[in-house]
């Protein structure tokens, strides 16, 4: 759990602060945390970023990163200085075009102060001039920057951004991008949505890429590294750029075989979820020792390990719906953590039914009976975890227990026109658990207070009377009787995806 210590100066100082008229400090510094109570340092306040422009220059022999990065963003309180989650070491801060002071202060904090203080509502652009060797920094104990024998990628949930740009790192404040990046000959760069155009000079070449909707900080990716690169089309007419490390080794067939059914599976999952929120699509796959598969946002990043045991399916079907339910739609706060994750594991129930491999119901009631009821799964809530238990197994299958209870108490007809008009209600903004709960009330015409406080809030196993109103393992009698479904070994091969 990552927490941030305020030091008993600190508070007095804030004490003295509330002890002074308002009229005599019109402007104030912005918060150094965004105000989740999970993660109090990430993210910040005082302002909104609409976009971030990231011109950077990568050199994979060293690792050595250097950028320009320009945040178009607008205040959202009179300020006297502000703060950026950032690690690398700063040369140059402007403001709206005047040099600016900073320090540093935390883990990860790059304190502002412009030369003018910033009005509320005031358009304000920040420049960053920057450099450092990412893979040496770390924050509260960790890296979120993994080096590869050809170069380094950044991709980790909850934070990743701080070790290659500077940004308000918190889901809250999602902003278009153009990223921009040069790299020597021979080797590519990889980011989020669509590859606009790469140019070759003196032995470097640049790859520019944008995405153009609202995108987390969190779900940006760098991968600097020597990729085969495949294109293609889905049947709905996104293209699909995917990219592979040429160092897969025995992975390398795996690896395709699942990634380049992404076309197929988002296709697919657009009949449950809507239309493709994105105008990009594709994934890739680089030369990490890391365990984990992460949603980033058009382009998932997938760990060689996902495939060591053959093709994994099952994993793109996982990192996909959360382009809907995670990117498309992201969380308010990081409790909210069980509509990416409960939804995501949701979809690969599906996928398992489509496949004729085991229906939704038979995956939740062998949930249900799987886990007795003195099992710590119990213990931890899907629909608040706490931060030590995030992305804990039972925010996963839990999580998607609670999904079928949902579908079940409301019927096809209510839960299928949620599936989909969940991502369309949200696009492209953020909500809660509370929302979630709200909508499907509205649209189903039930009161769900308690199926959700019982499945998704109670540190306990539903009884059988719970289970039976919730038509999951009827009798609750226990494991036997219920058959292990023919997915099952195939979705807790997933289960790598947990390890953030």
């Amino acid at each position: 759990m990552h927490r941030r210590i305020t030091a008993p100066g600190a508070l007095a100082a804030a004490s003295l602060l509330l002890a002074i008229p308002a009229s005599a400090v019109p402007h104030s510094p912005g918060a150094p945390g965004i105000g989740d109570p999970y993660y109090p340092s990430y993210g910040n306040g005082g302002y909104d970023v609409s976009h971030y422009d990231l011109r950077l220059k990568y050199q994979p022999a060293t690792d050595e990163l250097e950028g320009t990065a320009t945040l178009v963003a607008r205040a959202t309180q009179d300020l006297t200085s502000f703060n950026l989650d950032f690690l690398l070491d700063v040369g140059e801060v402007r403001v709206n075009g005047a040099k600016a002071s900073l320090r540093t202060s935390g883990e990860q904090e790059l304190e502002i102060t412009p030369k003018t203080p910033l009005a509320k509502g005031a358009p304000v652009t920040v420049v960053v001039r920057y450099r450092g060797v990412p893979s040496s920094k770390q924050a509260f104990g960790f890296t979120s920057w993994h080096r590869t024998p050809d170069g380094g990628v950044a991709a980790n949930e909850p934070e990743a951004a701080a070790w290659w740009f500077p940004s308000n790192d918190h889901p809250l404040d999602k902003a278009t991008y153009d990223v921009s990046v040069l790299v020597p000959d021979g080797t590519q760069a990889i980011s989020n949505g669509t590859l606009r155009s790469t140019i070759s000079k003196l032995g470097w070449t640049r790859w520019n890429w944008r995405s153009d909707k609202p995108q987390a900080t969190y779900l940006a990716t760098l991968a600097v590294g020597k990729f085969d690169i495949t294109t293609g089309t889905t049947e709905g007419g996104i293209p699909v750029l995917n990219a592979y490390s040429k160092d897969l080794g025995a992975n390398a067939g795996a690896a395709r075989a699942s990634i380049e059914r992404t076309g197929e599976i988002a296709d697919w999952l657009a009949g449950y979820f809507g239309p493709y929120p994105y105008s990009a699509l594709g994934g890739y796959v680089p030369n990490t020792n890391t365990g984990y598969a992460l949603e980033t946002q058009t382009r998932p990043f997938y760990s060689p390990r996902q495939f060591a045991n053959g093709s994994n399916v099952s994993v793109v079907v996982h990192e996909l719906a959360h382009q809907w339910y995670g990117d498309g739609v992201s969380l308010k706060g990081w409790k909210d953590i069980w509509i990416n994750e409960g939804f995501a594991r949701y979809a690969q129930w599906l996928w398992s039914e489509h496949e004729g491999e085991g229906t939704t119901q038979e995956l939740a009631d062998y949930v249900y009976t799987s886990h007795p009821a003195d099992d710590p799964f119990w213990t931890v809530k899907p629909g608040d975890p706490g931060p030590d238990n995030q992305f804990d197994l039972a925010v996963y299958d839990r999580g998607a227990l609670a999904v079928q209870a949902l579908r079940n108490k409301i019927g096809d007809e209510s839960f299928f026109a949620i599936l989909k008009g969940w991502p369309a209600k949200y696009a492209h903004g953020n909500a809660s658990v509370a929302d979630f709960r709200r909508y499907a009330e509205e649209v189903s015409g039930k009161p769900l207070a308690a199926l959700f406080d019982t499945w998704l809030f109670q540190p306990s196993k539903p009884g059988a009377p719970a289970a039976r109103a919730a038509a999951v393992a009827k009798g609750a009698k226990g494991a036997k009787g219920v058959s292990q479904p023919r997915s099952w070994k195939r979705i807790a091969a997933t289960n790598g995806v947990h390890g953030h």
